[in-house]
């Protein structure tokens, strides 16, 4: 069930984005009174379909190889290749017919559109399922784990700004963009600092089994519950309790508790409680999963996002995400990052969507994968939209067209490069499951 859910979330997703994505090609070749001649969900590969109906002279249906879809536009050299139509005398209502500002715009209407509606569903998840955000000027300090430290963080940091922009959400101080390289403006012991952090600070961030820099300093730990059986249970610690030391070592926040009880692990510990008003002193043998006690989290304040704080946030971690994935294309080509480890096929796709549908999280990666896809498909790559576009814009700068043999021969070896890429992630996702 759960490889069922996985491939509807992946089947839904991707059907959403190739729709909308050739319909901005499909409603900017309209605009400029160019025939399209098909509008397909999914590959009709040898020419066979699930179902097709015409409307108004253009063909819709849905193909059965679910691996994008397309528009055929016609007089367009694309994957259709269909040398035919380009043999017989140029028609008005062609693409080849329209001058290159027109063409240009029908080539940049499907990343258009995906860059759009990453945005509106990066809003959309603010808005309906988000609702509210912690106030950065309601967190008086944080407490930085292991890594945080690393990156540079102090006890009793208050976060200001990143980048020199305030920071208004608490969210965005901890925002994984920080790990790409940033300069995060604290205040410590009442004087601002400046902690620089570069971007080779992403490899600390991957080699690190704690994904967290730091959290709002919530004081004390106390204890809210006990997992049965474990090594607190056993040395009768109750919930209530207020932990002041380990091994004698004051303990000021749980990050400091996380990083001090690590390589303590599979050893006895001594740890000093307050209950009530009674100060006691625990002798605890711990295996390698810790204590075994769960603490209170108290109530942080929150504000809720009007409509204008939706969009504009909206945008905001939108254009976030899609830089750090820019930088992390950016990476594999600079020899920083393996593309074995990085590139998503469709399997590694469904398994981010999940086992558990949740409208939250379809929507937060759809809108995602929206937004990459937009970015992959305006690499200057023949075939793709951006190899189209980079070879419009020659046109447009130099005034003469490329004929219609070079742009035949670049489709073909756009088409064999998309293809070997193809297999590449695939393969890649299929060796990750038995590995």
């Amino acid at each position: 069930m759960t490889g069922l859910i996985m491939a509807a979330q992946l089947i839904l997703g991707l059907s959403i984005l190739v729709l909308l994505h050739e319909f901005g090609h499909f409603i900017m070749a309209r605009a400029f009174g160019i025939k399209v001649e098909k509008f397909y969900l999914f590959f009709d590969a040898w020419g066979f379909k699930l179902f097709k109906f015409t409307y108004k002279g253009t063909e819709y249906g849905m193909g059965w190889l679910p691996l994008g879809g397309y528009v055929k536009i016609a007089g367009m050299i694309d994957e259709s290749s269909d040398k035919e139509q380009m043999k017989l005398p140029q028609q008005p209502w062609e693409f080849r017919a329209k001058p290159a500002w027109q063409r240009l715009f029908v080539m940049l209407g499907g990343v258009t559109v995906n860059l759009i509606l990453g945005v509106i569903l990066f809003a959309m998840v603010i808005l309906v399922f988000e609702k509210e955000y912690v106030p950065n000027s309601a967190i008086e300090s944080i407490s930085p784990y292991e890594l945080g430290e690393k990156a540079g963080f102090k006890e009793g940091d208050k976060i200001l700004e990143i980048n020199g922009k305030k920071v208004i959400r608490f969210k965005d101080a901890i925002s994984i963009a920080v790990i790409f390289g940033a300069d995060v403006t604290v205040e410590r012991a009442g004087q601002k600092q400046i902690i620089q952090i570069d971007e080779n600070f992403y490899d600390d961030f991957k080699a690190s089994k704690q994904k967290n820099l730091f959290e709002p300093s919530l004081g004390q730990i106390i204890i809210d519950s006990i997992i049965p059986n474990s090594a607190a249970a056993k040395a009768g610690i109750a919930k209530g309790d207020k932990i002041v030391s380990l091994n004698e070592q004051e303990i000021l926040s749980f990050p400091q508790f996380a990083k001090e009880l690590e390589p303590l692990k599979n050893s006895e510990i001594t740890l000093t409680l307050i209950r009530t008003q009674d100060t006691l002193v625990k002798n605890i043998q711990i295996d390698s999963t810790g204590v075994g006690f769960a603490r209170l989290i108290p109530e942080l304040p929150t504000e809720n996002y009007s409509l204008s704080q939706a969009v504009y946030y909206g945008w905001k971690d939108a254009m976030e995400m899609l830089k750090l994935n820019i930088t992390g294309i950016g990476k594999i080509f600079k020899g920083k990052e393996k593309a074995t480890d990085s590139l998503q096929g469709p399997i590694g796709i469904a398994k981010i969507y999940g086992g558990v549908w949740d409208w939250h999280k379809f929507w937060y990666i759809t809108g995602l994968l929206s937004l990459i896809l937009a970015f992959m498909n305006i690499l200057p790559i023949p075939a793709l939209d951006g190899g189209h576009v980079l070879f419009l814009l020659i046109e447009v700068i130099t005034g003469r067209k490329l004929s219609d043999k070079f742009m035949e021969n670049v489709q073909y070896i756009g088409m064999l490069i998309l293809m070997a890429l193809m297999i590449f992630v695939i393969g890649n996702d299929i060796f990750r499951l038995f590995k």
